[in-house]
């Protein structure tokens, strides 16, 4: 049981997903702070195969799975069904960072121009995980996937994650908010905010992939973490236009601690390090000088 939060489990035990799943561990605090009264929409992805097995589920409340691209249609349609129904449960759409940042942009870029109450919460494991460590617009620089394999000529991924939270902040009529597993009752306080906000939400949360990244099974919640302090994953919310910290670390570790906990890292160069370092630096300071400032 982790403090404040609620003790009942609506994200069963028992499903397909690997020990030390960051999506799974996810699920589970996300679905306390969605309480019963909501409605699940999954895109296809990790989470969809290891809890829906037919005729077995891991969901105890309403779920649908739906296609890897229309997680923000199907949940703009369900919202729409509701209000016009006068019934009161919330939605809560869930895809990968497949189904969000790549595949599934259009439709979630949809759902929130037109204004739907969903919320809309991405877990973040970096790849297509499921469908065989494939690089997607998450996966980090220099990372190791199957499509970005490392050799003499490639040395992993070739292009820097993309800002999805600020992407989707700049629609400008919405919640959004980054989150960790490392931090549950952070992610619980946005998500249930997510859910309450009247309009459009986003929430991404940072979910380390055991086989993806190439950790142990115990190695979750350290690797979070370490992220956290390395300036990896900053912990913030944009409400109103105004981006805020939710979180700020007080000290700060090299972004190579975290980095060398990873298989998927193990072949970077010094040079690399120091470019992926400066990276981090430079994305950090940027979002602290928007810091309690209208960003739009």
């Amino acid at each position: 049981m982790i403090q404040g939060l609620p003790e009942e489990e609506l994200f069963a035990s028992g499903h397909r997903a690997c020990a030390g799943c960051g999506a799974a561990i996810a699920m589970r605090h996300i679905l306390k702070a969605a309480g019963k009264n909501v409605i699940v929409v999954n895109a296809t992805g990790c989470i969809e195969v290891v809890s829906t097995p037919y005729p077995l589920t891991t969901w105890k409340v309403p779920y649908i799975h739906v296609a890897f691209e229309n997680a923000g249609a199907v949940a703009s349609g369900i919202s729409e069904a509701l209000k016009r129904q006068g019934r009161k449960e919330k939605v809560l759409a869930i895809a990968g960072d497949g189904g969000t940042f790549d595949i599934g942009f259009q439709a979630l870029s949809g759902m929130i121009e037109r204004g739907h109450d969903v919320c809309y919460v991405c877990y973040d494991n970096g790849a297509y995980e499921n469908t065989g460590i494939q690089r997607s617009g998450a996966t980090p620089k220099y990372a190791w996937t199957t499509t970005t394999p490392v050799g003499k000529v490639k040395h992993g991924d070739e292009r820097w994650k993309k800002p999805m939270p600020l992407i989707v902040a700049m629609h400008r009529n919405c919640y959004v908010a980054t989150a960790s597993v490392g931090f549950p009752q952070d992610l619980y306080a946005k998500v249930k905010k997510g859910l309450d906000f009247k309009g459009p939400a986003y929430v991404q949360v940072f979910t380390p992939c055991v086989p993806g990244w190439k950790i142990g099974s115990d190695m979750t919640i350290e690797v979070c973490k370490k992220a956290y302090y390395a300036k990896v994953t900053p912990l913030y919310e944009i409400e109103n236009g105004i981006l805020r910290f939710s979180m700020k670390p007080e000290q700060f570790i090299p972004v190579e601690e975290y980095l060398k906990l990873q298989g998927r890292f193990k072949h970077l160069s010094k040079k690399e390090i120091k470019e992926i370092q400066e990276h981090v630096d430079r994305e950090w300071d940027r979002l602290c000088g928007l810091e309690g400032k209208k960003i739009f």
